[in-house]
């Protein structure tokens, strides 16, 4: 039957619609990798404090993470090697674990022979740049490998007023630091030359002790309650399967009873300092994604959130990291890709730091040049079906001089169970089965002993197919009072 010329012209109006309306409300995404990669990282900021997590406090702000959340992906179960500033910015930078990278601890030299994966996008024709704390083999600001824009200062850094060694030269500059570094990226975004793509790696001293807000943002939080998890309690009941070393540290530095030697009483008050400088940093990352789009270089630019370890807030009576209990271990993770990523998604397989390095290297279609022990995670973030991923993680800590209180260990987790291994003191060790105790509090250890024996033998098994089963002796540096140093730098006395 033929079609009315008014029936026509309907269908043709609803097609026309469709045309122009259709790929505004459903935009296609690009199977085109982005060519530039932009790494935002702070430092011990805890997986679950980002204003969107279900789990934390009702009164936190992180606005343009929450945007990152909202228009990338979350990687919800993110963890690192070593939860300690140093050896988890090595892996990050190599792909390694600390046993294989060499740089296990806070005062350890990097390697000579170490590469850095900005020095293969370099090879690659990438422009690449270092924005911010370094906190990697010594104190120093000076260049380092793989980069050709370098603006770093000394070690930890101040809140304020930071002296920057800008590729090689020193100057000062005013205002916080945050702030600072972040105008020095932008800088270089808008001033550099060429067509070549871009790395950018831009590490705050955020959320690090002395937790200091930029001024505006102090007292944000200051008549908002600060949550006190229940393991916290000092009650026999939560200690009774815990090591003795767990209890004995609750009254030491990094426990709530004496935290970095300052008593109780400033426990509130520096987790509430601790959220206000969070919503400080949360302000210069909004600042890069604003001008990614604005620039018209969002769509061809990954950029990845992370932090380099977790920390603990009065979880089982300690504060700081080091541990393998969750808020030590696990870290904040997000990707933001625009037209690339598909939007809201989560992520719920386990990537850890070690991923990051292969991950960078995948989107710049290069290879590793040294044997890594992550990979790429880049089909996860493309969202491809059946990805065959990792079935567990490895965790290593070994014992510092100057922080004597937390033992080493090494441990695995797969997705429903966590075994950690104590060296060299006789405790207990633990096991937990994270789906149905996600805060820890029941250790398994005797309960499950085939188990155990199992996940040891695992555990073990990884740590010799890559080289991790020698224990690094460390020579002390000066006196012993010399190290212990309270987290702003000065030193106790």
């Amino acid at each position: 039957m033929p079609v009315s010329k008014s029936r026509f012209q309907v269908r043709l109006l609803i097609f026309c619609l469709l045309l122009f309306v259709g790929p505004r409300l459903a935009p296609a995404q690009s199977s085109d990798v982005p060519e530039n990669v932009v790494f935002i990282f702070s430092d011990d900021h805890r997986y679950d404090f980002m204003g969107f997590h279900d789990r934390a406090p009702d009164f936190l702000e992180t606005p343009n993470l929450d945007r990152m959340r909202r228009e990338g992906v979350h990687l919800a179960n993110a963890f690192v090697g070593t939860s300690l500033c140093s050896p988890s910015r090595a892996s990050i930078l190599t792909g390694q674990h600390a046993h294989r990278h060499g740089v296990v601890d806070n005062q350890r030299m990097v390697p000579d022979t170490t590469h850095f994966f900005p020095e293969t996008l370099q090879e690659r024709g990438y422009q690449t740049a270092f924005f911010g704390k370094w906190h990697m083999g010594r104190a120093s600001a000076e260049p380092r490998r793989g980069f050709d824009q370098w603006a770093s200062f000394r070690g930890q850094g101040p809140y304020f007023d930071p002296t920057l060694n800008i590729n090689g030269t020193e100057r000062d500059f005013e205002g916080y630091t945050a702030n600072v570094i972040t105008d020095q990226a932008l800088q270089w975004l808008t001033e550099r030359e060429g067509e070549e793509p871009f790395f950018m790696y831009l590490s705050h001293k955020n959320v690090h002790s002395p937790f200091t807000p930029h001024p505006k943002d102090e007292e944000r939080y200051a008549d908002e309650t600060m949550p006190h998890p229940q393991s916290m309690k000092n009650i026999r009941e939560n200690y009774l399967m815990k090591p003795d070393w767990v209890q004995e540290q609750r009254y030491g530095w990094h426990g709530v009873e004496h935290m970095y030697h300052l008593g109780m009483d400033s426990f509130d008050r520096r987790l509430r300092n601790y959220c206000e400088s969070l919503y400080s940093m949360d302000r210069q990352i909004g600042r890069v994604l604003d001008y990614l789009e604005e620039s018209g270089q969002a769509d061809n630019t990954l950029v990845i959130y992370m932090g380099d370890n977790g920390f603990m807030w009065g979880e089982h009576g300690l504060i700081d990291k080091r541990q393998m209990y969750a808020p030590s271990v696990r870290v904040p993770m997000l990707a933001w890709a625009p037209g690339f990523i598909e939007e809201g998604r989560t992520i719920e397989e386990m990537v850890q730091n070690i991923d990051v390095a292969p991950t960078i290297l995948d989107v710049a279609d290069a290879e590793p040049v040294n044997k890594i022990d992550g990979r790429s995670a880049l089909p996860l973030l493309q969202g491809q079906p059946d990805v065959d991923w990792r079935e567990s993680i490895l965790y290593e800590y070994y014992w510092e001089w100057n922080f004597p209180h937390t033992p080493t260990m090494f441990g695995l987790r797969t997705d429903r169970w966590k075994y950690v291994f104590y060296y060299g003191l006789w405790d207990k060790n633990e096991l937990y089965n994270v789906q149905r105790d996600p805060e820890e509090m029941h250790n398994l250890i005797n309960v499950r002993s085939e188990l155990a024996d199992s996940l040891r033998n695992r555990l073990f098994d990884r740590l010799e197919a890559t080289g991790g089963m020698s224990i690094p002796l460390k020579r002390p540096r000066g006196g012993q009072q010399d190290e212990r140093k309270i987290p702003d730098g000065s030193t106790h006395q």
